[in-house]
């Protein structure tokens, strides 16, 4: 494994080297540094530009000028490590900072999400092949992946960031839009779960009551205005968790490794109104990363003591929902901070520009907050794009796989269908679909250039787009090639460990 990564990183980086050359000699044709001063009028005119050739050292040949600014990357292992400085006068590792902290908030967001749900649904439709849910959900996916990146975000600010601001300064949901969305959601867990006859009418019915009782919940309590989980809704969304987790990965009839989860859903429930005198506005955020990992790590020692000759698979199931526990448990506190939080940005929370509000200031509960309702748009926006890709990719290579023969044997040999299809069908599906998130996670970190113009979402990819403009800015434009071809050699490095993860039979030499 050790050899295989030193080779590749050896490739990698000559592969670099040749790419930087081209590119940093193609762009310095293609554009001019002194644009700007060129055509000013300035009376200083001449003193400017000579000033900014020395600086750049524009009177040295492209060809000769990169090695100069390669000489500043090399220059790092003396600890002297340097990118140059943009035609302003910034520093570009400066520029690149603000701008790699921007996208990597919203590609991590928007690829994590996508891929969770994409993956979910390729499955589903795979498993419900050519069903009225199939056919839709390959219908919405074409659809989506057809539109335009500039539409969706310019409708996700029509109607998500102005259309729920407006209703939360009268969040009331009449008697017939409960209805109608009840029935809504009556018919779409009735097609995803299938089944003939009445069972699908029991689906259909309960599903509709239980979307209505919460709606109803929500009126009733002014949910929309002071939301709240409380230790109450932790415990049962913490068990409908546990339940979904052990039946994904053990099955529910390993019965010591739900009732490991579910000691974890308890003790959640248990340490909810201790923590809250924990959870204080003054709280630095490693207090937050520290109780997810004690809580995991509890989630270990759980599946450890109850799953004896499961011990393993128990311990992984109670460690899941540990950490999705203390996730519920960290929303709710966030929700404790929301009333006051839309009083600060003044009744409406959901904003349309920026990556945060300006002079903000609060507690971490403040402002994770305000990361959360910018970041809510361009998210969405990406995730609608890319989520019909991976869609289709989970389905079809689902497909594929379901029909080799030893997942055939797998059948044969009596084994559940969660099984055939969770530990020897999913492992080998998920390789097409790790190859396309590497790639696509090496093009977003250079920034959705679309999606960061329409939120004025200042990432890589609007610093890349303004360098390209009169004047020609080189140094940032390398900058942001290195970073995206830096990235873009991990994730593929990390794809090719990956496989022999999911593949046994893969090795790495």
């Amino acid at each position: 494994m050790l050899s295989f990564i030193i080779r590749r990183l050896g490739a990698s980086i000559l592969v670099v080297f040749v790419a930087s050359f081209v590119i940093y000699n193609l762009a310095a044709i293609a554009g001019d540094p002194l644009g700007d001063l060129r055509g000013s009028t300035a009376p200083n005119k001449a003193a400017l530009i000579a000033a900014r050739v020395e600086a750049l050292d524009l009177n040295v040949p492209p060809p000769l000028r990169f090695f100069i600014w390669l000489s500043g990357i090399l220059r790092g292992f003396i600890g002297q490590f340097t990118l140059g400085d943009s035609v302003n006068g910034h520093s570009v590792i400066q520029l690149l900072n603000s701008s790699v902290s921007n996208t990597i908030q919203l590609v991590t967001a928007s690829t994590l999400l996508a891929v969770i749900f994409g993956v979910a649904i390729g499955m589903s439709t795979a498993l419900r092949q050519y069903s009225g849910y199939d056919y839709t959900v390959t219908f919405l996916s074409f659809l989506f992946f057809s539109l335009p990146a500039f539409w969706v975000a310019v409708l996700l600010k029509l109607y998500v960031a102005i259309g729920f601001n407006n209703f939360l300064a009268s969040p009331v949901i009449g008697p017939i839009a409960i209805v109608v969305i009840s029935l809504v959601s009556g018919f779409v867990w009735m097609s995803i779960i299938g089944g003939e006859g009445k069972p699908r009418l029991i689906v259909f019915g309960s599903a509709t009551v239980i979307t209505a009782a919460i709606l109803l919940f929500f009126q009733v309590t002014n949910w929309f205005t002071t939301p709240f989980l409380g230790p109450g809704l932790v415990l049962v969304l913490g068990a409908l968790t546990a339940i979904m987790v052990t039946s994904l990965t053990t099955g529910l009839s390993n019965r010591r490794a739900l009732y490991a989860s579910l000691i974890m859903v308890a003790l959640a429930g248990a340490i909810w109104y201790p923590l809250q005198f924990v959870f204080t506005v003054a709280m630095p955020i490693g207090v937050l990363f520290a109780f997810v990992a004690v809580m995991i790590g509890l989630g270990l020692l759980a599946g450890l003591l109850l799953g004896k000759d499961d011990r393993w698979p128990s311990a992984r199931a109670a460690a899941i929902t540990a950490f999705l526990v203390s996730l519920l448990v960290i929303v709710d506190r966030l929700m404790q901070s929301w009333p006051d939080y839309v009083n600060a940005v003044g009744g409406r929370p959901i904003a349309t520009v920026g990556a945060n509000t300006p002079d903000l200031a609060g507690s971490i509960w403040f402002t994770s907050l305000d990361t959360y309702t910018h970041l809510l748009l361009p998210t969405i926006s990406l995730i609608l794009i890319s989520l019909a890709g991976y869609t289709r990719y989970a389905r079809a290579s689902l497909l594929e796989v379901m029909n080799q023969d030893y997942v055939r044997t797998a059948r044969a040999k009596g084994l559940t269908e969660r099984t055939v299809v969770m530990r020897h069908a999913f492992r080998n599906a998920m390789i097409p679909v790790i190859t396309v998130v590497a790639f696509d996670v090496g093009g977003l970190i250079g920034g959705a250039v679309i999606t960061e113009t329409i939120f004025a979402w200042r990432g890589m990819g609007a610093l890349f787009t303004a360098a390209l403009h009169d004047p020609l800015d080189l140094n940032v434009i390398m900058g942001v090639f290195l970073i995206v071809g830096v990235v873009a050699i991990v994730f593929n490095i990390l794809a090719d460990i990956a496989y022999t993860a999911l593949d046994p039979r893969i090795r790495v030499n």
